[in-house]
């Protein structure tokens, strides 16, 4: 089972308007003997844990956000599970140290977590990005035509979306294609032939990128993609073309194979489930949490 907890500064100063930073979250729906078996547990080892006061990069309002969110907690409880008898769990939001903000974040922060608890300690970041892959690839292959079809439509739209809509929400667009590395002289030399013939470069180079590589649109593609670590040792590079209502705004053309696939929603189910956690994501300073209930 997986799970996201999607935390804006808004919503937290709205929600501790009315409540003590300092008593835990209780269920209403809970009778009082689960209320008094809520169990409350830190996820990560407090030794090594950072206090919120020391953490760099904040602002002051997010830091009085999450100080109060450490001292409340975060209640927890099977989203399966309807029974007003069911155990909840109080989870403590602690700080367990830094990750770089690259597109290798999420498993970066995944192992430093998992590695602190014990889950994985051999583990590190590019492994567990390629067991997200075959969790995802394992499972798709398992559900029905109908499921398979959602999965395809949720890629399609957050990496070839149709740019024919969408601007009520968005201002820029992306589209993600894949260059094989070994291909990429040829791609050179294709951009250079239009631009011989007075093409200009980024549209010269979006007219190749989109007729000669992967555009990311289904499951053997997202899978190709979520791969890329950014390391020479990856088979593809991420093109990326950038687009307004008026047009292409800019092409990524990732020249050093550097950039690395951000994981995803999709990401975040396949890895929670590979390792039997819950993961969530506070999007006050986009630091990552992992529970094992």
């Amino acid at each position: 089972m997986g799970g996201k907890l999607l935390c804006d500064s808004t919503t937290v100063a709205e929600t501790f308007q009315t409540s003590s930073p300092t008593v835990p979250w209780r269920d209403p729906k809970s009778a009082p003997a689960a209320l008094d078996a809520i169990e409350a547990v830190d996820l990560v080892d407090q030794t090594t844990t950072t206090a919120w006061d020391d953490v760099h990069g904040l602002e002051e309002q997010q830091r009085r956000h999450l100080q109060r969110l450490h001292a409340k907690g975060i209640l927890w409880k099977h989203p399966a599970d309807d029974s007003s008898s069911s155990v909840s769990v109080v989870f403590r939001l602690s700080h367990g140290g830094e990750v770089s903000a690259d597109g290798n974040c999420l498993f970066t922060a995944s192992q430093k977590a998992m590695a602190g608890s014990g889950t994985a300690p051999g583990f590190d970041a590019r492994e567990l990005r390629r067991r997200t892959v075959r969790r995802f690839l394992e499972d798709f292959r398992s559900v029905g035509a109908e499921e398979r079809e959602a999965i395809e439509e949720a890629i399609k739209h957050m990496y070839a979306p149709d740019l024919k809509n969408g601007w009520g929400i968005h201002v820029v667009q992306e589209i993600k294609l894949l260059a094989k590395k070994s291909d990429r002289l040829a791609l050179d030399s294709a951009i250079d032939e239009l631009l011989q013939l007075g093409v200009q470069r980024e549209m010269a180079a979006e007219s190749i990128y989109k007729e000669r590589c992967i555009p990311v649109n289904d499951d053997p593609s997202w899978a190709k993609y979520m791969s890329i670590s950014g390391s020479s040792d990856d088979e593809y590079d991420i093109i990326t073309l950038q687009y307004t209502e008026e047009g292409l705004l800019s092409v990524d053309e990732n020249r050093e194979g550097h950039a690395a696939a951000f994981g995803d929603d999709i990401a975040i189910e396949c890895l929670a489930t590979e390792f039997k956690r819950e993961i969530y994501v506070v999007g006050v300073v986009l630091e990552l949490i992992t529970m094992s209930p």
